[in-house]
């Protein structure tokens, strides 16, 4: 009786159906995979397109200095490169460093608390809640910023600066603080950033074992002890692809950033409490009056170089992350 119904013609078009619709959802699915591949690649060769002019004009390494002065360009052909980038690279990775030690530790303690230490009730509205901070637009963030979070920073701002007869902290914390800088540009970036660093979190500390949990706890070591022992160490690894790649998302903000920094493009800041200037930002800044020759060229090899370096730290934090999952599995 089974052979019949196999051999049936009803069965056979039935097969034959689900052959088809298979293929055609495998076809669907490749194509949406290098759709993405193509976006990406197709925007990496625009701006490489676009940059080449600059890079071809000046050499690609004669940007790294920190001078930008569009108004130079118009110079003779001997006059050095005026599109020093060296100042944006710093302003940008100096800000996410700033953001990235604010905003770890605080991850990491909101996601021990979520995983580990809150009542049952409360752990699903305390996730929302955090991963609801991404919903907020970076132009609320930035706006907030400038008329509630630099007032506030004020007393910290002036506070950290009197520590200017300490060796290496004179130099971090150098005043005077005026609000807008690299400092307060941080602060605003470790917010926006701690939605996907927390979640990273959440997820690694929620895999420790949950008998050695308890194993710690009936030979009477206390809720910290217990973390300490039995959860950190295993999520060392994932917290630190959590935190690379909320680096490699702090490198591409901008609206946010841009309205705190300061927007001093002239030289490397001094300290992290001076007036700055990131990539994204002078690109947001200047593009539409980039009027000098070789300027708008030079803004797309900022947009290149932003490029590969956020390319570059998320596929460092994706390994990261992809080893740890590996390992716990």
């Amino acid at each position: 009786m089974t052979a019949e119904l196999l051999a049936s013609p009803d069965a056979s078009e039935r097969s034959s159906e689900g052959e088809f619709t298979d293929g055609l959802f495998a076809r669907l699915m490749a194509a949406a995979a290098l759709t993405v591949i193509a976006v990406l690649v197709a925007t990496a060769v625009f701006l490489l397109i676009r940059a080449w002019p600059a890079l071809s004009h000046y050499g690609p390494l004669s940007f790294f200095h920190p001078r930008w002065a569009p108004s130079e360009a118009a110079a003779t052909s001997s006059t050095p490169n005026p599109y020093g980038i060296l100042q944006f690279i710093y302003g940008t990775v100096v800000t996410s460093l700033v953001a990235m030690v604010i905003a770890v530790p605080v991850a990491i303690g909101v996601a021990l608390y979520i995983t580990n230490l809150s009542p049952a009730v409360l752990r699903r509205p305390l996730s929302s809640l955090v991963d609801l901070l991404a919903a907020i637009p970076s132009v609320v963030y930035g706006f907030w910023g400038v008329f509630a979070l630099i007032p506030a920073l004020g007393p910290i701002g002036r506070g950290l600066t009197s520590v200017s007869g300490i060796p290496l902290l004179g130099w971090l914390f150098q005043g005077p603080f005026f609000g807008y800088s690299v400092f307060a540009a941080g602060v605003v970036l470790a917010i926006m950033v701690l939605p996907i660093v927390t979640a990273i979190c959440r997820e690694v500390v929620d895999t420790a074992p949950r008998a050695e949990k308890e194993a710690a706890l009936a030979f009477g070591a206390t809720t910290w002890e217990m973390l300490r022992l039995a959860v950190l160490p295993r999520s060392r690894s994932g917290i630190f692809g959590a935190a690379i790649l909320g680096l490699g998302r702090a490198f591409g903000e901008t609206i946010a950033v841009t309205m705190l920094i300061g927007n001093n493009v002239l030289t490397i800041p001094h300290g992290i409490m001076s007036p700055g200037s990131t990539m994204p930002s002078v690109i947001t800044n200047e593009f539409t009056e980039a009027n000098q020759p070789f300027h708008l060229d030079s803004l797309f090899v900022v947009a290149f170089g932003l490029l590969s370096l956020s390319l570059l730290v998320n596929v460092i934090g994706k390994r990261i992350v992809g080893r740890v999952s590996e390992h716990i599995a």
